[in-house]
């Protein structure tokens, strides 16, 4: 592993990388041997004393499944005496309930999903999480027909070219062009619970346009609203937004760049520029699970750890060949052209306009593997500032809530065994008290304070405030 201690992602190496004819076989397994023969699983597993070896893992085909399907494909889960298929789900709740109801042993998940168990919304079962599958993958896209609208309006540089990030305020003339009508201004997201839905939400309210509430059990959420939000499965949303039943859609890639490649849509906004650093995806198991196989849930973590440093190793040089990987029908099955648009540094936002994104499609770098309990908050902030949580909660049950979802102590352990094996460096893993310093500025301006949650998610222009709630006849 010491040819993988350069664990920062630095972009700069990406372009030599591209220019590669043949995938990089990289850091593949410990010491360059090759991935352990399916042969051998079941002696490793043995050894190791692992309770499940066999295991079926749930995915939702989007870029954020590398670490998923690089462990799978390099090897790092034989080695760790797991014998793992993935299997891909029509949507997330059709994911959410093979988990809860266990015909799936876990899955690439929204954080929402597990944090709304631990919240007592939706899911059947208490779910967990021991690994941040990613940061930064998302976008927001509109259609070709609302950016006309909008275009001529939008400030320019001197280049010629929009100045980022856009303001959803741009938009406001366009949704009361369409309330004149009599119709609907309407976009997609994933599902209510979904990173997706509220970066959406942020960015429409920072730009003055409420997106709605959340009734008691609704999961509509268009109480009071100024843009109905609909859900539409990722893999979907481009189809949707070319029949024109959306407007446009927050989804994570390549759905974005799907749009650009049919050239239906403009995505207007990356993720990073609306509320800063954001998690995602986890990989989350039921509570149950991870007590009754503590060790085999250590190896999961450990074989996806492994993953995620082999994908930001060495400048990111293994990323063309992660791209392949995900290209394959049984994955993503997308473009390996659309892959590389988002997958590498940087991000087409239209024919001609490239830029840079390196904060886009973390998965080591920045500790983005970590399930930080400061993550965990910002979500459950948000779920009460929508009205998805009814009534306002104290800063200590935000935390409390945090820790019982986000394993860190899963994580530690893991990492430090990693350590002690000489497969991963030390440094790797720098001490943490469960809080991320965040450093990007929100498009509103508005600082995130994960150890005052409370009077962050009371806080904004549009949202619920202390002893507000959500009724029929709206917010009081």
């Amino acid at each position: 592993m010491a040819q993988c201690s350069a664990i920062r992602f630095d972009r700069r190496g990406m372009v030599a990388a591209l220019l590669l004819a043949s995938a990089l076989a990289g850091c593949g397994s410990s010491g360059g041997d090759d991935p352990a023969p399916t042969g051998d699983i079941a002696r490793i597993a043995g050894e190791k004393g692992i309770e499940k070896s066999n295991l079926k893992l749930g995915f939702i085909k989007l870029t954020d499944i590398a670490p998923l399907v690089v462990a799978k494909e390099k090897g790092f889960f034989a080695e760790e005496g797991l014998n793992v298929t993935l299997e891909p789900q029509a949507n997330w709740k059709v994911l959410l309930d093979g988990v809860t109801g266990g015909q799936l042993d876990g899955a690439h998940m929204l954080a929402g999903q597990v944090l709304a168990s631990g919240a007592g919304i939706g899911a059947r079962q208490k779910l967990v999480t021991p690994f941040s599958l990613d940061l930064n993958g998302k976008g927001v896209t509109i259609s070709n027909q609302v950016y006309g609208l909008i275009a001529p309006g939008l400030p320019k540089g001197p280049d010629g070219k929009v100045t980022h990030p856009v303001s959803a305020a741009a938009l406001k003339p366009v949704v009361e062009k369409f309330k004149a009508e009599g119709k609907p201004f309407k976009m997609g997201m994933v599902f209510p619970v979904s990173t997706h839905n509220y970066i959406l939400r942020y960015w429409l309210a920072a730009g003055g346009l409420n997106p709605g509430y959340y009734l008691p059990g609704d999961t509509a959420g268009t109480t009071r609203a100024e843009v109905q939000l609909s859900v539409t499965p990722p893999p979907q949303m481009p189809a949707t937004l070319e029949a024109g039943t959306i407007n446009g859609y927050s989804v994570g890639e390549p759905w974005n760049q799907a749009a650009v490649a049919k050239k239906i849509g403009v995505p207007i906004i990356v993720d990073p520029d609306i509320a800063g650093t954001t998690g995602d995806k986890v990989f989350g198991l039921t509570e149950d699970f991870a007590k009754a196989n503590p060790k085999t849930t250590q190896a999961l973590t450990r074989a996806l750890i492994r993953a995620s440093m082999w994908l930001d190793a060495e400048g990111g040089k293994n990323r063309p060949e992660a791209v392949k990987l995900l290209a394959s029908p049984k994955y993503v099955g997308a473009d390996e052209k659309v892959l590389m648009a988002s997958m590498t540094g940087k991000f087409t936002f239209g024919e001609g306009d490239t830029r840079d994104t390196p904060e886009f499609n973390l998965f080591f770098d920045q500790q983005a593997s970590y399930p930080f309990w400061s993550d965990a908050i910002w979500f459950l902030t948000q779920m009460r500032r929508w009205g998805q949580i009814a009534e306002a909660k104290p800063d200590q049950w935000y935390l409390d809530t945090a820790k019982a979802v986000y394993r860190t102590d899963i994580y530690d352990t893991a990492a430090a065994s990693l350590v002690a094996e000489g497969k991963a460096p030390a440094a790797a893993f720098p001490k943490s008290d469960g809080f991320r310093t965040y450093t990007r500025k929100a498009i509103d301006g508005v600082t995130f304070d994960p150890k005052k949650p409370a009077a962050y998610a009371a806080g904004f222009a549009i949202g619920l405030k202390d002893g507000q709630t959500v009724t029929p006849a709206g917010v009081k």
